[in-house]
This record gives structure tokens, C-alpha cells and sequence, in this order.
């Protein structure tokens, strides 16, 4: 944990501890993040420290016991923790509130009653309750549902029908605590997607906005273009992986990647090596990058062809590259690639009676007037059917 511990003092008088983390430039949006009943646990801590990584400053209190009257305790003491952190010197700009559960809640009466630019509600422990506050709310929110939680679908469809400014996701097979690690309940695919989907509403209202496309382009230019392993670490986070999906070559940690880069990686690539770019998708928190890759099997390339003897034969494979990025740092990359195909062009498998193809699939991606369909025996059959 990288952050340090303040007291919030509330309407009532009362003080209660904060957890304070703020991202590595020292200032920036602030987000309110409202814990759950299991408290200000280490979930919680990492989170802050997550999204401080994003780039905000974040105030993680440790909320008082449940009110037993609804609407008092928590009603007068919303404010004081948006107050808590705009008065943080760290902060610059606007706030927004993310909270689960029992934080949930609350998160969702700060949005309807207190000066909040945006807000995300994980999990809501009693949706009903929250009827009253849904119409007040002006400012953009998202709501994250467990298939199998406490809510009524049709409760939530009626009350946030007809509001383009509040998102809402159920996830599939999940149950409440789903975003948590150490719940039993943990999917991980399912919090991945939850995550991607807030950030993405806090970067549209709060900010900050980097430029992904050149960072990307700047990772790049040094693993392809200047080839130095001491260059390409920095542009990632502390701990980043990478994950070559058909060959499962890559790195997990900081000292594994620059292993994998120095010796198995960077160098391995043949001397005639291009990238020939398709398409590129810019989301909230990750690039999405169609190419293809061109090279000389001059060498034993150990992430692409492991194990393989040179054959110098000429191969174009598309590739697609879906990277995460966390601030302005790489997170971890997923790279995907048809193996068969490589397999093919560098002769090491038999296309014959198997539904493969070799270059021609990187010929077809950038030039889709091409034949299809000519690996499917059945094809002719169809001709002439009405359709």
C-alpha cells in the first residue's frame, strides 16, 4: 500500500480514519471510494491505490456504523467526505464517488444530494431503498449488478428506464462480492469488465485523458525500432505482463518481462521484421491493434515459433494486440495470431485435408475482395439456393 492515513471530521463532530493514495505526479481528479461492511480492508486499499495509478487522488473513509434510523447519520455526513477531498491540497478538479455495497448505497445518495461529478454503485445492498434518489440524480452514474444478487431486474429496468445518463450491467453467473479477490464469489473476467466500464465513464467526466495511441507507438518504436530492452521497461507499470496467446510466451513481473524481452523477445526478431498496421481502436483504458507481421525465419524466433530451427522462409501473419494501459503505463499486453497459418508458410505443417490456410489470410485481410470461403467443401453447394 502506498498511500497514508488522515482523520475526516463529519457533520455530527465525529472523526473517522481515511485512507489517502494520489497518483505518481502528485495531484489530480478526486474520487471518493465508499467501502462495503467488510470495511477499509486491504480490497479496498489495493482499489484506492488502483485507481490512483489511473491517475486520481483518492479518499477511502472508514464509514461509520450502519445508521439504524435511514436517512439520519449517513443523510448529514455525505457531504463532509466530498469536502474531505476537495479540501486535500493533491486534489485538482472534479470528484466523482465509487462505492460497493453498503458503499453502494451511499454512493448512489451522494450522487442524488451532494456536488459529485459521476458516480459507480457495485452490488447495491438494497436497491428498493434507493427508489427515491434515482430521479434526483442529474449527474452521469453506472450501476454493476450480480446476476444473482439481491435486486429485482424488474425494479431496476423501471426505475432507470429512460435515463441515458445512468449505465447499467448485470453480469452474467456472478453473485455479490464478484469483484472481490479473496471472495469466494471472485470472477475475475466479470470485476475486469466492471473495472473497464467505471474507468471509463470517470476518464469521460473527470478525467485525465492520455494519449494512448502514442504511448503504444513509443512502446513499439523501442522494441521494434532502436531494440533496447532498457527503454521499453519504463513505458510499462512496475509490475506489467504480457501474454502471447497461441504460444503462451511472455512475462509476468517486472523481472520476468525484461528477461523475456532481453533474451527471448526484442533480439529474437528476424532483421526484415514489419508490422503493416490494419486498424487501431482507442478505448477508455486500452488499445485494440489489427496488423500484419511480416518476417524472415532467420533465426529460431522464441515467442512466435519456439523450438524451431530456422527454415529462412518468408512469412505475413495478422495479428491483433489488445493492450491495457493503467495511467500512462502499459498494464499487459494479449497478442493473438493464427499459429496454423505461421505453421504452413514456414513448412513445418501439411495444409492438406485440414480447414488451414497459409498467407493467404493476411493477403485476404487487407484486400477483402478476395475469394472466400474456399477452405469449405460445401461451399458450391449452396450456389443458386434461394437466399
Amino acid at each position: 500500500m502506498s498511500g497514508t492515513f488522515i482523520d475526516i471530521r463529519l457533520r455530527d463532530g465525529a472523526a473517522i480514519p481515511a485512507y489517502v493514495t494520489q497518483p505518481a505526479k502528485g495531484s489530480g481528479p478526486g474520487i471518493v471510494l465508499l467501502h462495503d461492511t467488510a470495511g477499509l480492508d486491504d480490497f479496498v486499499r489495493r482499489t484506492a491505490d488502483l485507481y490512483a495509478e489511473e491517475g486520481y487522488v483518492v479518499l477511502a473513509p472508514q464509514l461509520p456504523p450502519r445508521d439504524p434510523k435511514p436517512g439520519g447519520v449517513a443523510a448529514k455526513n455525505f457531504a463532509a467526505l466530498v469536502d474531505g477531498l476537495r479540501a486535500l491540497p493533491q486534489h485538482a478538479g472534479k470528484i466523482g464517488v465509487v462505492g460497493f455495497g453498503r458503499g453502494g448505497q451511499l454512493a448512489t445518495r451522494i450522487a442524488a444530494q451532494a456536488d459529485v461529478d459521476c458516480a459507480a454503485c457495485y452490488c447495491p445492498d438494497d436497491f428498493a431503498a434507493l427508489l427515491a434518489d434515482i430521479p434526483t440524480i442529474r449527474c452521469p452514474m453506472v450501476f454493476h449488478f450480480a446476476e444473482s444478487g439481491s435486486h429485482d431486474p424488474s425494479e431496476v429496468e423501471a426505475a432507470l428506464a429512460n435515463k441515458p445518463h445512468i449505465e447499467r450491467y448485470v453480469y452474467p453467473g456472478t453473485s455479490n462480492g464478484f469483484i472481490v479477490s479473496e471472495s469466494e464469489h471472485f470472477d475475475k473476467p466479470a470485476a475486469l469488465m466492471a473495472y473497464s466500464r467505471t474507468l471509463s465513464m470517470l476518464r469521460k467526466v473527470l478525467g485525465p485523458l492520455f494519449d494512448l495511441d502514442s504511448l503504444w507507438e513509443r512502446h513499439c518504436y523501442f522494441e521494434f525500432g532502436t531494440r533496447d530492452v532498457d527503454a521499453v521497461m519504463p513505458t510499462m507499470v512496475d509490475q506489467p505482463y504480457v501474454n502471447h496467446v497461441p504460444t503462451m510466451t511472455g512475462g509476468v513481473g517486472h523481472d520476468q518481462l525484461k528477461r523475456f524481452y532481453r533474451y527471448h523477445f526484442i533480439h529474437s526478431n528476424p532483421a526484415d521484421t514489419k508490422l503493416i498496421p490494419v486498424s487501431r481502436t482507442i478505448g477508455a483504458d486500452r488499445v485494440v491493434d489489427e496488423f500484419v507481421f511480416c518476417a524472415t525465419h532467420d533465426r529460431e524466433i522464441d515467442w512466435l515459433l519456439p523450438g524451431l530451427a530456422p527454415t529462412g522462409r518468408y512469412f505475413e501473419v495478422p495479428m491483433l494486440a489488445v493492450i491495457r494501459f493503467r495511467g500512462d503505463k502499459l498494464y499487459n499486453e494479449h497478442i493473438y495470431w493464427d499459429q496454423a497459418s505461421v505453421l504452413v508458410q514456414i513448412g513445418a505443417l501439411n495444409p492438406e485435408g485440414l480447414p488451414v490456410a497459409g498467407r493467404q489470410t493476411a493477403r485476404k485481410l487487407i484486400d477483402e475482395t478476395l475469394p472466400s470461403n474456399e477452405l469449405m467443401p460445401g461451399w458450391a453447394s449452396s450456389a443458386g439456393k434461394p437466399i
